[in-house]
């Protein structure tokens, strides 16, 4: 068994080690496989430790930081004072080849601006960017990217990212020849900014990638695509839009509304629609798809959502666990040298 260091922001996020630390060790449980590195303050992070098994403390090390990045904290700033925080030694363990990926549910600029900094883009990324994998109706899998690390992209930029996203199709998803669309305000070729359709020339011109044209934001769940590319602004408000139209049809399906006067017949009618509609639609819950990929990188970084739960973060480990052994930097790495065109 091939062991698998990640090291995780135990501070970051909304909630901190009331999260990251439980979810830590439901990752640790599933998979035997699996070492942690917990980054924080062991002042917060070892009370939660103290009834944890044997077995499982074994695989998991409490590595001190002095501080944290707040959330609200401008990029900019947060990075010249990220020393001895627990994002820049997360972030340093991988630089240093103690960890192989790392998750933080912290501030995104910052783990942005630290991850260029320290792991380093890849070469022919411009700038990394935010990837998730999204399911959609027809029971399969979208990839979506960018999601907020660069609000404005310029054409190549666009390009580059749906060189990635096709690579995460094909060794994450499993899907071969993957479809490639660029978000758009329209499907006709004259619609649309500039950097779209320079990025609709640039992948037209490139053969391996099997580019289908442009898609409008109500095609993101039907899986007219494998493989949706955006600038970062327009990915995250998407995003952010679906996931609280589905938070809010998830709850309404939980919420009883049952009148006091209601025949015995009707109540279970309404409890045997809500559970169909629950079953069909329970997979769309943004719980079971958190944790976006920073693709681009020489390393794995995860960024998890603010507000994760135990469940979304132990998702967002996964998919750190995922990239890790599907080696998806050195298959981007390899794609870009084959597809980019080399510079002098």
């Amino acid at each position: 068994m091939i062991r698998l260091t990640l090291a995780l922001d135990a501070m970051g996020g909304d909630f901190g080690p009331a999260v990251t630390v439980p979810a830590a060790l439901q990752a640790l449980a599933y998979h035997p496989q699996l070492e942690l590195l917990l980054v924080g303050d062991p002042a917060a992070i070892n009370p939660l430790l103290s009834k944890t098994d044997s077995v499982l403390r074994e695989r998991l090390t409490v590595v001190t930081a002095e501080s944290v990045i707040a959330g609200d904290a401008k990029p900019s700033v947060a990075i010249r004072a990220s020393r001895g925080t627990s994002m820049r030694v997360m972030l340093e363990l991988i630089k240093e080849g103690r960890a192989q990926a790392c998750v933080s549910a912290g501030n995104t600029g910052a783990l942005m601006g630290l991850a260029k900094l320290l792991i380093k883009p890849l070469e022919g990324i411009q700038r990394p960017a935010l990837m998730t994998i999204l399911p959609h109706q027809q029971k399969g899998k979208t990839v979506v990217l960018d999601l907020g690390a660069n609000v404005e992209c310029d054409g190549e930029m666009l390009a580059q990212f749906a060189i990635m996203g096709a690579v995460v199709a094909e060794d994450i998803i499993g899907i071969e020849n993957p479809r490639v669309a660029l978000l758009n305000i329209g499907e006709e070729e004259t619609k649309g900014l500039d950097n779209i359709h320079q990025a609709a020339v640039i992948l037209r011109s490139i053969p391996s990638i099997n580019y289908i044209g442009y898609l409008e934001a109500n095609e993101l769940l039907t899986g007219k695509t494998d493989v949706l590319i955006c600038d970062g602004f327009v990915g995250n408000v998407t995003l952010k839009t679906m996931e609280g139209v589905i938070r809010l049809f998830l709850s309404l399906l939980k919420s009883s509304g049952d009148g006091g006067r209601q025949s015995w017949f009707m109540k279970f009618a309404k409890r045997w629609v809500k559970k169909r509609l629950a079953r069909q639609f329970g997979h769309l819950n943004p719980d079971q798809y958190n944790g976006a990929c920073l693709l681009g990188l020489r390393g794995t970084v995860i960024k998890s959502h603010g507000a994760a739960n135990q469940r979304a973060f132990a998702v967002a480990i996964e998919q750190a666990m995922q990239a890790v052994e599907r080696q998806i930097p050195e298959k981007i790495a390899a794609r870009l040298d084959a597809v980019l065109p080399k510079s002098d």
